[in-house]
């Protein structure tokens, strides 16, 4: 929270840090023991797989899914593919939050990740792979990257004892499986 914000992203930004700055004043005026999480990307079942309003490993799932059943030889996605991204399955961040209820009592916000990174390039490449889609995959520069990158330094919660339980390629799978399961309801 020391640089500049990023244009597109300067809203959400703000937004978070309206949230934070209120946890710490209500902590101190009204002695309240609550605390600041901020999650990294969050992805897993029941996740906005929409493709015009949804994130970008929700939306990869929902684009190569719908490419294998449509059998289309290739996928367009967004930007480059080189902008980076950290990503945190749902269950992780649900267990993230319960032990920081237990084991966290300050005012500072704790960023809740992995604190490993992948480009928007492995990602889709990895969600191709357990779609089983074969075809190629177009870039279209025209659209944003976005920020160039965002990861988060977890090393307070690490200190703690907490770490994520269900790596990126082993959440991809289980989500892409929930996603087949419940396509009619997912699809929305």
């Amino acid at each position: 929270m020391s640089g500049p914000l990023e244009v597109t992203n300067s809203a959400y930004a703000v937004a978070k840090i309206a949230g934070i700055e209120g946890i710490k004043s209500y902590r101190k005026q009204f002695r309240r023991k609550w605390i600041s999480l901020m999650p990294t990307n969050v992805y897993g079942p029941r996740d906005n797989f929409n493709l015009e309003t949804g994130h970008v490993l929700p939306s990869l799932v929902n684009r190569f899914t719908s490419a294998v059943a449509s059998k289309s030889k290739d996928v367009t996605l967004w930007g480059t593919g080189e902008a980076k991204r950290e990503f945190l399955h749902s269950k992780d961040l649900a267990r993230a939050i319960l032990f920081a209820l237990d084991n966290y009592d300050e005012d500072n916000h704790l960023n809740v990740g992995t604190g490993v990174d992948v480009s928007i390039k492995e990602l889709a490449i990895m969600v191709a792979r357990f779609t089983n889609f074969q075809g190629g995959l177009i870039w279209d520069s025209s659209k944003p990257d976005g920020t160039p990158r965002k990861v988060l330094d977890v090393s307070r919660l690490k200190a703690l004892g907490w770490r994520p339980q269900i790596n990126l390629e082993q959440g991809i799978e289980s989500t892409i499986k929930w996603f087949g399961e419940n396509e009619s309801v997912a699809r929305v």
